[in-house]
């Protein structure tokens, strides 16, 4: 029997989707966490005690565990644990991204940096820490700009300014938010020029150092600031071949310079009459329960076409089996859930497949820049891409969320 270590954060959303994958082929499951026996035993499964911010003692502690108990592959299902599964496959001879490439995504300076001699669009950009240095950097660039912390993810803390007071603002704002998650404490920001334009996501498949993209994601709702809130994914793209073959070069162009070779990539991207220009790539597959809009083949899971490729197995058929569509269910205002009403009903419009409110009534809420987590998550599946949005707009009217 197949075993593949999942590296699995305790915030992660995804834990079960990659257990069931990997149940459904066939393959015992060894669960990294970041908390001990927390998700394990959630998910009946064994349990390896890892530290996400020290990637190399992690790799170290995979690699004496697989001592007594062999994987035959690293699979991490977040940014949190990229890295060290790529520390850990390369010492134990499995199939891996180099750590070096890995580490470039999970720093968005060292990504553009590595970018910016290559023939991939990309933002003009300054690294800075602290506010003060991010001020003076706007004045350069010029307006509009964006501001970014370079290590969190999910739109957190990523705001655009269009002038001196809102770029002040802004600054202390992103310190105040990296100091909360100590994620940073050089308070380092990017700043980016604005890049107007129509935004997609990019999912996609490495083998070998080829890439094959699974599905490019519309964006319906502009994303055009100051805070960059999802909404609504659909896929397949309605954009023309034409644009959609760009962004598959882009991609391309992307991944190679940065020496990815195996494995799931995530991107965003923008384009325009310059072209498309590339806004985040990182090694892995989409994240919060956005995957589950995917179904490939005979009703195949990303999850699995994941895990296939890094056990070895087929990976066949990766045509989507039908439109679907996601929409990350924002938070207004910041306070206490008290109650999401109209559920109901919302799962009653035809198209809908699935609801999940995934923050308990009671809890403290925040909308971004602040927030590291949505709502919830609802699904749709129809003949078109134009249907499901309508269905996910449809439903979405139908909820009530209430927060005191």
């Amino acid at each position: 029997m197949a075993r593949v270590l999942l590296l699995l954060p305790t915030s992660t959303y995804r834990a079960t989707d990659f257990i069931d994958a990997a149940r459904t082929l066939g393959a015992e499951v060894v669960v990294g966490s970041n908390q001990e026996q927390a998700l394990a035993d959630a998910m009946g499964a064994r349990a390896l005690e890892l530290d996400f911010d020290d990637p190399k003692a992690a790799a170290e502690a995979i690699v004496e565990n697989c001592r007594e108990m062999p994987v035959d592959a690293v699979v991490a299902v977040d940014d949190q644990g990229v890295l060290a599964a790529a520390l850990a496959a390369e010492l134990l001879g499995l199939k891996h991204n180099s750590p070096e490439s890995v580490a470039l995504t999970r720093d968005k300076a060292g990504m553009r940096e590595a970018l910016s001699n290559s023939a991939v669009n990309q933002p003009e950009f300054e690294l800075a820490r602290g506010a003060a240095e991010a001020v003076a950097a706007v004045e350069r660039i010029g307006f509009p700009c964006v501001l970014k912390p370079v290590s969190l993810s999910a739109s957190r803390g990523v705001i655009r300014v269009d002038d001196a007071e809102t770029a002040q603002d802004a600054a202390r704002r992103i310190v105040a938010i990296l100091e909360e998650s100590e994620a940073d404490d050089e308070h380092r920001i990017l700043v980016e020029s604005y890049i107007p334009g129509i935004e997609v996501a990019v999912e996609g498949l490495l083998r070998g150092g080829r890439l094959e993209v699974l599905a490019i994601f519309d964006k319906p709702d502009p994303l055009e600031g100051p805070y960059f809130e999802e909404t609504i994914y659909t896929t397949p793209s309605r954009h023309s071949r034409r644009e959609q073959d760009a962004i598959v070069e882009a991609m391309e162009q992307a991944v190679e310079e940065l020496g990815l070779t195996e494995g799931p990539i995530h991107a965003e991207a923008r384009f325009n009459g310059s072209g498309v220009w590339l806004l985040e790539l990182a090694a892995r597959s989409i994240g919060g329960l956005c995957a589950r809009t995917l179904r490939f083949g005979l009703g195949v899971s990303l999850e699995e076409l994941i895990l296939r490729h890094a056990l070895g197995l087929a990976v066949t058929d990766l045509k989507l089996s039908a439109a679907a569509g996601v929409m990350m269910l924002p938070i207004p205002r910041a306070g206490c859930l008290q109650e999401v009403s109209g559920r109901e009903d919302a799962e009653m419009v035809p198209g809908i497949t699935g609801l999940e409110i995934t923050i308990p009534v009671g809890r403290e809420v925040r909308p971004l820049p602040e927030a590291d987590r949505y709502l919830g998550f609802m699904f749709a599946k129809a003949e078109t891409p134009d249907e499901a949005e309508e269905a996910l707009r449809t439903a979405y009217g139908k909820l009530g969320v209430s927060i005191g």
